[in-house]
Parts: structure tokens; sequence; C-alpha cells
């Protein structure tokens, strides 16, 4: 996934709205981790967490890889950067709208 549309950035945004995501996020960070190793290390069953890594999974912030019979889960940062250099972007083109618009102001 390319993050770049409305869409695309709506998914990863959904996403990362959800409290439990974003601890989920945080562990994958430091470690991958499979459900049920998460599950011990977050107030939420093993159900949720898998649910809440389908989620992640699906805007393409977490892959899984399975290791033996285990299936773990790493976060996958290149996503997050992507977003954060659209989110770049959107804030640049502001900054210079509103540049604009001072510049204008001050001329009158």
């Amino acid at each position: 996934m390319t993050v770049g549309t409305y869409t695309e950035l709506a998914s990863v945004f959904a996403a990362l709205s959800d409290e439990t995501r974003w601890d989920i996020l945080t562990e994958l960070g430091q470690a991958d981790h499979s459900a049920s190793s998460l599950a011990t290390r977050l107030p939420v069953s093993r159900q949720a967490i898998a649910k809440h890594l389908t989620a992640l999974q699906a805007c393409g912030l977490v892959e899984s890889v399975k290791v033996g019979r285990e299936v773990r889960y790493r976060a996958l940062g290149a996503e997050l950067g992507k977003t954060a250099r659209k989110l770049e972007r959107i804030g640049a083109e502001w900054d210079r709208r509103l540049a604009a618009i001072k510049n204008i102001a001050e001329s009158l």
C-alpha cells in the first residue's frame, strides 16, 4: 500500500485511533510478538489482540511471520514513515499558503 490518498491515510489514522492498537504497535516496535505474548503484556484478551492485529495488518503497519508453529508479528516502520512524510508535505503546503496570505495582508 502506498500512503498518499485520503482512503489510505484514513485507514492508517483509523487503525491508530484505538489506544490498544497504539499499545500493540509500541510493543511491536520493541520486539516481535505472537498474539498470545501480547495478551500477556496487555490487559486485553488474545482474541481481542488478534482482531487489533488484523486491523493493523490491513493498513500495512504490521506484518506476520511464521516462526516454526508460531505466528509472530512485527511493526513496519516504513508505513509510519510514509504517513509522516505525507503529513509533512501537507503541513508545508499550509505553511506556504499562510505565508502568502500574510504577505498579501502586510502589503495592504
